[in-house]
């Protein structure tokens, strides 16, 4: 772990290098909010971390969304998912899976996949296997404008829990 005052010292590309995929494959976000600095706290950096987010445009956002991987996927399969979210998923038991419940995931993807364009995105420490798929499909009823806010959200749980497992308190 990394202390916020180390953060505050360090040349931007060590700042990326430490918390460059706390936003999943999407560094930028990170060298956006280093130019915020100093930050006062771990809780300054996370405000800081989501309000880069929050400020970026609507293709920013999609492609920020788009970056995630799908839940109990392919990469998962493949053994390429990030650290952050090998743990992530590994944490509700989806690299466990039944094949009854892989079918079951890879079916709620591609059917949220085809309505929305872009991946389910959900905190996934703050959930378990039957929550998961208990919120595809309430999902799966909103609008595409309700599900890039809910992803937006999601990813600004995701953010703060992936630093306050990175930055000492």
């Amino acid at each position: 772990m990394i202390s916020v005052e180390e953060l505050n010292k360090v040349e931007v590309n060590d700042f990326v290098k430490v918390l460059g995929e706390v936003f999943e494959h999407s560094p930028w976000l990170v060298a956006l909010t280093a130019s915020s600095r100093p930050f006062s706290s771990r809780d300054d950096l996370i405000r800081a971390m989501i309000s880069s987010m929050e400020k970026a445009n609507e293709q920013e956002k999609l492609a920020l969304i788009r970056a995630h991987p799908d839940l109990a996927g392919k990469a998962a399969k493949a053994g390429t998912l990030t650290d952050f979210s090998m743990k992530e998923q590994s944490s509700a038991g989806l690299d466990q899976l039944s094949n009854d419940e892989y079918e079951r995931f890879m079916r709620l993807n591609d059917d949220y996949k085809n309505k929305f364009g872009f991946p389910f995105i959900i905190a996934v420490l703050d959930h378990n296997k039957e929550s998961i798929l208990s919120a595809y499909v309430e999902r799966l009823k909103d609008s595409r404008e309700m599900q890039i806010d809910e992803a937006i959200k999601n990813i600004g749980r995701i953010v703060t829990l992936r630093i306050m497992t990175t930055v000492k308190g």
